[in-house]
């Protein structure tokens, strides 16, 4: 019994890795990503006014991406280790921004990324889980 135990604390970890990774690969795409798109801001005539809808963009497809991943690799419960995805992603996020952005606040946008994000990583948690499925 105790061995069962054992074997099931270990896979519980090991996932818990694999939903940091995810969140970790999600945080690594939606820089690359901001670095282009600011890139072609600072270069181009495009707009400003566009920088909130990348923002939410880029974000929900970042944590898509890492969702999927690290749904692929646990093989189960895609909905909610996509939505750990999500929610790690975006308590890494707001903990950077409290840091390091003076009279950072929750606002509107804030509640709509968080909403975003966490659906987003239970999306692809779905399609994580069932991608190899046939």
């Amino acid at each position: 019994m105790e061995n069962i135990e054992n074997n099931s604390k270990k896979i519980m970890d090991k996932n818990i890795v694999k939903v940091i990774m995810g969140s970790l690969i999600s945080l690594l795409i939606t820089i690359i990503a901001l670095l282009v798109v600011s890139i072609i801001l600072t270069y181009t005539d495009v707009s400003e006014n566009i920088i909130t809808v990348s923002v939410i963009v880029i974000s929900a497809l970042s944590i898509l991406i890492g969702s999927i991943i690290s749904a692929v690799n646990i093989k189960k419960n895609g909905i909610i280790n996509g939505a750990l995805v999500g929610f790690i992603y975006m308590i890494t996020i707001y903990l950077l921004s409290s840091i390091f952005i003076a009279g950072f606040n929750v606002n509107m946008q804030s509640i709509i990324m968080i909403v975003v994000s966490i659906f987003a990583g239970m999306l692809g948690g779905i399609i994580g889980v069932n991608f190899h499925k046939k």
